[in-house]
């Protein structure tokens, strides 16, 4: 299994998401709680969060796009309940995600323009193109399966510019990179207040966000914050105790209830208050895994591999999605009931597993080219 390579203060952890190395020379280092001058070092909270959110990102397109879509005829709504569940997460997922992102570009955004624009910009961009053009013709063959895809030229070409395809993270990091590197030195409010202004915007519906712009709006001010704010961030996770850990769990349940109740999704500046409620809740619950080593360095070393499951799991559900349709649907209420409860969870890790499988078949026949930029020993991504 490749692994990504250890990052140090001076990179950047990745989507994008973060994420992979082709060759490597991988160090051990005992984790610290905070930040040590002079001493490079990955926190494995950090790795472990992103683990908790490649999950949770697996599992809703599980959801959405293959448990939703079976016919359940079992007289209980189990399956609108894991669709609940789902959406409860949103805004954690993927802010987050970028918030650790942000947190680990810190540095690598203060290297030169040439550095970054190759070794980031250049490098998601890369990746990008190569996993949509595979995606598109794997997806081609399940036309049924319920995600966009380009049918046509012009609509790949949208997709590679403007209108990012489910591979969005990928594009969006080369954009936050791009915009964290221009805006240099500028005071941290004048980079951060348009950014959140962006992100409420888009959250209230007031731009026009086909495909998956609406992430790509919503997100930069998380991006940013991790990138501005990577001290508190880490003094945040360094002291997170047990009561915090209540406090927060207890504001984000509240405030997903307030905003069903209210039906306040779409009002100006809800949903980024909520996420970043979230976010806040998400850091500390990933520094509290340190409590169980056992379950914090699995999820760890599943948030370091997290760029071949990103790319490689939606042409992978799309395939599964197709053979289990049919049998799944025609099973007997007894059948189906044995399976309703369990079936995300067990599609989710089966679609981790064999993504991560295909993976290692890709580089054993060294198709190393479909995870890194050529020429680069290894793709650092944040997320």
């Amino acid at each position: 299994m490749i692994r990504q390579p250890t990052a140090t203060d001076t990179r950047p952890l990745l989507p994008e998401p973060d994420v992979t190395r082709v060759r490597f020379r991988h160090r051990r280092r005992r984790t610290l709680p905070g930040p040590t001058p002079g001493r490079p070092h990955r926190a494995e909270w950090a790795d472990a969060a992103k683990g908790v959110c490649i999950i949770l990102v697996v599992l809703w397109h599980v959801v959405v796009k293959d448990y939703l879509q079976i016919d359940w005829h079992i007289g209980v709504p189990v399956p609108g309940l894991w669709g609940t569940v789902g959406e409860q997460f949103l805004p954690l997922r993927m802010p987050l995600f970028f918030t650790i992102s942000g947190v680990f570009a810190a540095n690598a955004v203060q290297r030169p323009w040439r550095v970054v624009a190759r070794s980031r910009i250049a490098g998601f961009l890369y990746l990008y193109a190569v996993w949509l053009l595979i995606h598109t013709a794997v997806l081609a063959t399940a036309p049924n399966f319920p995600t966009d895809r380009a049918t046509s030229l012009l609509g790949l070409l949208e997709q590679l510019t403007i209108t990012p395809s489910n591979l969005w993270y990928l594009y969006a990091l080369a954009l936050y990179f791009t915009v964290a590197k221009a805006a240099g030195r500028a005071p941290r409010l004048l980079v951060l207040v348009p950014a959140g202004a962006l992100s409420a915007v888009a959250a209230a519906g007031l731009l026009d966000t086909p495909g998956n712009r609406a992430g790509l709006y919503q997100n930069l001010v998380f991006f940013l914050a991790g990138r501005y704010l990577r001290p508190q961030v880490e003094w945040w996770t360094a002291t997170a105790t047990r009561r915090r850990l209540v406090l927060t769990s207890g504001a984000y349940a509240l405030a997903l209830a307030a905003m069903a109740v209210a039906g306040a999704q779409r009002w100006f500046g809800v949903w980024p208050l909520v996420s970043v409620v979230a976010v806040a809740f998400g850091l500390t619950a990933a520094a509290r895994l340190r409590r169980w080593p056992a379950l914090s360095h699995r999820l760890a070393t599943l948030g370091r591999i997290t760029l071949p499951i990103y790319v490689i799991h939606m042409p992978v559900l799309a395939v599964l999605h197709r053979m289990l349709l049919g049998p799944v649907s025609g099973l007997d209420p007894v059948g189906q009931g044995l399976l309703v409860l369990g079936y995300p969870v067990l599609l989710t890790a089966v679609v981790i597993c064999v993504s991560l499988a295909v993976q290692r078949g890709l580089l054993a026949v060294h198709a190393r080219w479909l995870f890194a930029l050529p020429g680069h020993r290894r793709v650092e991504t944040a997320g």
